[in-house]
């Protein structure tokens, strides 16, 4: 297939790009290097510089699909600048079906987020339970979801979201560098490294196994096969919403120990208090991609932190 990545220079939609090629597929990235990275663009793939709202100038009919990944994806940020990802999330991804109704090409898989969801009491959390996000973030890309229902519906779209938490590991030489980093595996390795003294653990009381909140954790490699078989499953007139989980997630301490027996380092950690806001656990079902996609998650939490750990490492000696 000729398939068009939003955010291809990212961290995830780089690595997509990549399996994309390895695939067969003809590969073309449309990303504004806001947060990405010109050498993210994998070796093969036709590359524009611009933002989701110039897809009009790279789609025409030769086009048999889109892959999305580009989007503003900070919580926080969101918070303090909401207009950011109204514009970026909802304003761009409808310039992308715009261009796409115009190019008359009819198949998406949209990377979207279990924040959807907000905080429920459900775990693990299933499609089925009622999306209630709680920041600008999460409500920008449940937004989109809508936007996908509807268009599905009147225009025939083959349309298919997943949505999932975190997400780590590395693909080649394809790994996390963001700036600022806010994810857990990242920011242990900088300190296994020497780049931070201390790694803060927010909670040791919550009612978990070992008192840290749980999260769900994926392979970057697992969440790239996701997307490439929902290309696959992707059907005309419906919208398809699959959660990408391990039904079971990760504590911090776990992930803390994992990072220690990789990296051989002590990692020390300072324990502060919980965050507001902070749920005890956040973990999804995968049971509707496994019936849907025939997906599972294959590689484990170790899988995630040595490859991010090798990754690293490459990266730093370059």
């Amino acid at each position: 297939m000729k398939l068009l990545v939003t955010g291809g220079a990212g961290y995830i939609g780089g690595i997509v790009a990549t399996l994309l090629l390895e695939a067969g597929h003809e590969v073309t990235v449309l990303d504004d290097l806001s947060t990405g990275h010109g050498d993210g663009v994998p070796e093969g793939a036709a590359f524009h510089q611009g933002a989701i709202t110039d897809a009009g100038d790279v789609l025409d009919p030769s086009f048999d699909g889109v892959l999305h990944f580009a989007a503003k994806s900070l919580v926080s940020e969101s918070v303090r600048r909401p207009e950011l990802y109204w514009r970026t999330n909802v304003c761009g991804t409808l310039a992308l079906l715009d261009a796409m109704r115009a190019a008359d090409v009819h198949r998406i898989v949209f990377s979207s987020t279990a924040a959807t969801y907000g905080a429920p009491d459900t775990t693990p959390i299933t499609e089925d339970v009622p999306p209630v996000p709680t920041n600008p973030y999460g409500a920008s890309k449940l937004a989109v979801d809508a936007m996908l229902t509807s268009e599905a519906q009147a225009y025939d779209l083959a349309a298919v979201s997943l949505r999932y938490f975190n997400v780590a590991g590395a693909y080649g030489d394809h790994g996390e560098r963001h700036d600022p980093e806010t994810h857990l595996i990242p920011n242990l390795l900088a300190v296994a490294a020497g780049e931070r003294p201390a790694a803060q653990v927010f909670g040791t009381d919550y009612p978990t196994r070992d008192g840290t909140a749980v999260r769900d954790y994926l392979h970057v490699v697992d969440l790239a096969d996701a997307h490439l078989r929902a290309l696959t499953a992707a059907t005309p007139g419906r919208h398809l919403i699959c959660n990408l989980g391990t039904g079971t997630g990760s504590t911090v301490r776990e992930v803390l120990t994992a990072v220690r027996e990789v990296t051989g380092h002590e990692v020390p950690v300072e324990e502060s208090p919980r965050r507001a806001g902070d749920p005890p656990s956040l973990v999804a079902s995968h049971d509707r991609a496994t019936a849907e996609l025939g997906w599972k998650p294959r590689r484990d939490l170790t899988s995630m932190v040595a490859d991010a750990w090798s990754y690293r490492q490459r990266h730093a000696s370059n």
